[in-house]
């Protein structure tokens, strides 16, 4: 809801997988590695206004047990700090880039 907010591109979750061109991943200056880095991506996409396309794919149940995340509340609110902390981050980030390059 935020991106569409700020940015008006349109996701419908978090996937971890992303097909992008390589040239066009390294302009994008990614820097996050924890549990943000799938939401910077899409931050950056969207502010670069580079067109997207999202392709539903089907899931299966986890074949090696219960998730890592969403299985333990210490991971998850790890998790959750570090979405939320990339976002407004990474917001501030691109807003001020934006505004001065003119």
């Amino acid at each position: 809801m935020l991106l569409r907010l700020v940015y008006g591109a349109r996701f419908t979750d978090l996937s971890p997988f992303r097909a992008v061109r390589r040239d066009e991943l390294k302009r994008l200056g990614m820097k996050e590695l924890t549990y943000g880095w799938n939401l910077e991506r899409l931050m950056r996409v969207a502010a670069a206004r580079l067109p997207s396309l999202e392709i539903a794919v089907g899931q299966r149940r986890r074949v090696g047990g219960v998730s890592k995340v969403s299985g333990n509340l210490m991971a998850g609110i790890k998790a959750a700090w570090s979405i939320s902390t990339t976002f407004l981050r990474l917001a501030v980030e691109l807003r001020y880039r934006e505004t001065s390059r003119g």
